[in-house]
């Protein structure tokens, strides 16, 4: 029996993946390689393309080798263009995560969850978030997420970067408080301070009980996450402090 840890099941997930892989180097095709990606300073959408493609050969290298790689293949060999590198690891990550139960074990780099259906929804949202990069450079004024999707990608974003990837890289908030977050039908509270870093679900009335209250639409609450919206995006009561330093805090764990 799978183990499902968000709001999405996993057979949604691998769907969503394949479908959002395959616009992801759509989007790319059409797009000038060196189009800038304004939501990520300082890429190209050929230097996008190749960050995702090292991404999935990494996640290739967890699953396959039952560990962390011992370096990033940072693009494709003499052979290969950007695009076909893209596509052979792309296919070949999801190959591999399709032909495997998610309940089953597998390297990752989160205690809590050592299974496929780990890096099924952490690829899905590597490939969702850069795919709206990517139409960002392409000129898409609002490029559409799912809210389902969203609301699943609020979850791993908060119990996994918030939650556990910024004690691993050893950064800490400067305030001590707590943000409630809510949208899509689910609450979450993220507490931050010198000593502790620390995210869970909760009720609405823990959430609206938190220091301060983040709300709006899953994509919009997603993307801002995520770096990928203005705060204006996003409702903030009862301050702003807070939900600044949570924004920034993301900002240095998913970058």
């Amino acid at each position: 029996m799978s183990r499902e840890l968000g709001p999405v099941d996993h057979g949604r997930l691998l769907e969503a993946l394949e479908i959002e892989a395959r616009v992801l180097g759509e989007v790319a095709h059409t797009a000038s390689a060196e189009a800038p990606v304004p939501t990520a300073p300082g890429w190209t959408v050929r230097e996008l393309v190749r960050h995702v493609g090292s991404v999935y050969g990494v996640t290739l290298g967890w699953l396959r080798e039952g560990r962390k790689p011992a370096q990033w293949q940072r693009g494709p060999r003499q052979d290969e263009t950007v695009a076909d590198h893209y596509a052979v690891a792309r296919d070949a990550v999801i190959a591999e995560l399709a032909a495997h139960d998610p309940a089953d074990h597998a390297a990752t780099w989160w205690p809590a969850d050592p299974t496929y259906g780990f890096w099924r929804r952490r690829t899905l949202h590597e490939t969702l978030v850069h795919r709206v990069d990517a139409e960002r450079a392409a000129g898409t004024a609002h490029p559409a997420v799912p809210a389902d999707l969203a609301t699943d990608g609020v979850d791993e974003v908060l119990t996994l970067y918030f939650g556990h990837r910024l004690a691993v890289m050893g950064l800490a908030g400067t305030r001590l408080g707590t943000v409630g977050v809510q949208t899509g039908g689910h609450s979450w509270i993220a507490r931050a301070g010198p000593d502790r870093m620390e995210a869970w679900r909760c009720s609405p009335e823990e959430a609206e009980a938190a220091d301060e209250l983040v709300s709006g639409e899953p994509a919009n609450v997603y993307l801002w996450l995520w770096g990928r919206a203005a705060p204006t995006a996003v409702i903030s009561t009862g301050g702003h402090d807070l939900a600044a330093q949570l924004w920034a805090l993301l900002r240095l764990a998913t970058r």
